[in-house]
């Protein structure tokens, strides 16, 4: 009866519109962020001499806010109530999409960077209470199940998020429809979000406003439990390299693979695809317990994949410039792929 209770996570309004909103998030994010990408690489955005240096730049103002705000957000979670913070942290996403809309018109660079800090900043809110909020509305045998859900519905947002951006940031038109996509997108979320049923704060905790301090508080914290710690270090080091994968594939489709921005989409999609299926074998794999043993086990092929890409990469040749179909024809083209999918 447990098992079968899992798997109706999404009807009920204690999952549901939680996981709508997360969705609706991530997706925004990579919209957002591989259109820019897209443009960037495409030199739609004027201004931009450097590519490689503004396109890692971008990744590090998306990423310095989960830095800087972590601990905070951390503190924020467990100490208000829940569904209303969500709610006021979509409200903020939309405020930052208008921004985002007038920025693609604008074709500022400054103000488009300016806006994916921002993006990271309520993404990095975000994070901590969504997985916090699920203990108090899922039963301790389902929360493997609606982790597994959530991980797959981020990265499958991921997916749609990633194809999406990068179409829209290649198309003659990238400026008003991405504007247009991104604020639809964070309208949806702020609406499901409206839906998730209240969970109240478990503990009064003041917050503390320095935040290098409490996140050294949490590393000792967590490195006094050796299995959470080598999990967090595992999890980092899936982050780490999830991230590059996705700020640098624009830049290495066009210039290694010399793909359209079609096949940036192709690559993408299938690294995002790999990690969807990954989170639910590891439902599978998992059933109702929390098995930290997959943690190293996906670490390594993430890491042997990843240096098998390399010689992929060195094996693939294309003297012109070629769009899906055409890369699909080439059999070196597989093996890119299917570096992309498996390890995840």
């Amino acid at each position: 009866m447990k098992e079968s209770g899992s798997s109706d996570l999404f009807t009920t309004r204690r999952f549901l519109p939680l996981f709508l909103t997360q969705f609706s998030g991530a997706l925004n994010d990579n919209l957002y962020k591989n259109a820019l990408l897209v443009m960037i690489v495409s030199a739609t955005v004027a201004g931009v001499d450097n590519v490689n240096a503004v396109v890692n730049l971008a990744a590090g103002l998306f990423i310095l806010p989960f830095f800087l705000f972590s601990a905070l957000a951390g503190q924020l979670a467990d100490s208000v109530e829940k569904a209303a913070i969500i709610r006021r942290i979509k409200l903020a996403e939309i405020a930052i999409m208008l921004v985002g809309a007038l920025a693609f018109q604008l074709g500022a660079l400054w103000l488009l960077l300016a806006v994916l800090f921002m993006m990271g900043t309520q993404s990095a809110f975000f994070g901590p209470v969504k997985y916090a909020i699920l203990p108090q509305h899922l039963d301790e045998w389902e929360l493997v199940a609606g982790n597994a859900r959530v991980g797959m519905g981020t990265f499958v947002a991921i997916l749609i998020g990633t194809i999406a951006g990068s179409l829209i940031g290649g198309s003659v038109h990238a400026p008003w429809l991405g504007g247009l996509a991104v604020v639809v997108v964070a309208l949806l979320g702020w609406l499901s979000s409206r839906q998730i049923p209240p969970a109240p704060a478990q503990t009064s905790l003041q917050l503390d406003w320095n935040a290098p301090r409490v996140s050294w508080q949490l590393i000792r914290l967590a490195m006094e439990k050796h299995t959470v710690f080598l999990a967090i270090l595992g999890i980092s080091w899936f982050w780490l390299l999830g991230a590059s994968y996705l700020t640098q594939m624009p830049n290495f489709t066009v210039t290694v693979l010399k793909g359209e921005p079609g096949v940036i989409a192709l690559v993408l999609s299938a690294f995002t695809i790999g990690v969807a299926a990954g989170s639910m074998l590891c439902d599978r794999l998992s059933g109702p317990q929390v098995e930290i043993g997959l943690v190293p086990l996906g670490s390594l092929g993430l890491s042997l994949l990843g240096i098998d890409l390399y010689f992929a990469a060195e094996g693939y040749h294309s003297e012109a410039v070629v769009g899906p179909l055409a890369f699909l024809a080439s059999v070196e083209s597989w093996r890119v792929l299917l570096d992309m999918i498996f390890p995840r």
